[in-house]
């Protein structure tokens, strides 16, 4: 058990609160950052949760929140879930759209981690975890702007990897290569329990493995996908 402090930016009711509800049963003060707050006051209420309303692209916003967390206790633990994302072919996307996927999916992830990283530093210790997408890695047809921020995204982590790791800061960035399942009781359907989507718990339960890897062994850069899923 810990006493320790995890921030999820980007929190909403799929991955986000697996890993709230995960990190919470182990002992941790979680912090859930979103532009929402009032969509995760059941979360909250299940978790014992501090929720704070942020917006991930704005510099002011990222320190609040982050002063907030370090009344809450020693951050341990910093996980970016938000996503930027405008679809559409080249020709008619909105550029504006696109501007703002890259601030919230890229700048917000560059706002997120120096946050986490001063903090961690300053520790000695921790871990950073990006949520990337099979976009990460594979621009698709119509789909240029959520591939930007997605590759915008996972060049920061390996940058921050590679800055960060001989400082005993432990940088990851996940490639969730497939459909994740609907969160909560009643939602899953028959082709989740035939594993066919990815299950958020056992997303939250390999990000919380990560964050526990022994330093002479660390990932920096995992895939998960359902065994079903072409790659």
């Amino acid at each position: 058990m810990t006493s320790d402090v995890a921030v999820i930016a980007g929190a909403g009711p799929g991955l986000s609160a697996s890993l709230a509800r995960h990190l919470a049963k182990e002992g941790f003060r979680v912090v859930l950052a979103a532009r929402n707050v009032g969509k995760l006051s059941a979360l909250v209420d299940e978790t014992g949760a501090l929720a704070v309303e942020t917006d991930v692209a704005d510099v002011a916003s990222v320190e609040n929140l982050f002063d907030i967390a370090d009344k809450a206790g020693p951050l341990s633990l910093v996980v970016f879930n938000a996503s930027g994302r405008a679809r559409g072919p080249i020709t008619e996307l909105d550029p504006e759209a696109v501007r703002q996927a890259l601030l919230v999916g890229a700048y917000g992830g560059f706002l997120v981690g120096q946050q986490a990283a001063r903090r961690l530093l300053s520790r000695g210790s921790g871990s950073i975890l990006f949520t990337g997408a099979t976009a990460s890695v594979k621009g698709f047809a119509g789909s240029a702007g959520f591939a930007m921020p997605k590759f915008g995204l996972r060049g920061l982590a390996q940058s921050m990897a590679r800055e960060l790791a001989p400082k005993n800061i432990h940088v990851a960035h996940f490639i969730i290569d497939g459909a994740i399942a609907p969160n909560g009781p009643g939602q899953a359907g028959e082709s989740d329990r035939q594993d066919r989507r990815l299950s958020p718990d056992a997303i939250a339960e390999t990000y919380l493995a990560i964050h526990r890897q022994h330093r002479s062994a660390w990932s920096s850069e995992l895939e998960l996908r359902p065994w079903v899923e072409t790659f």
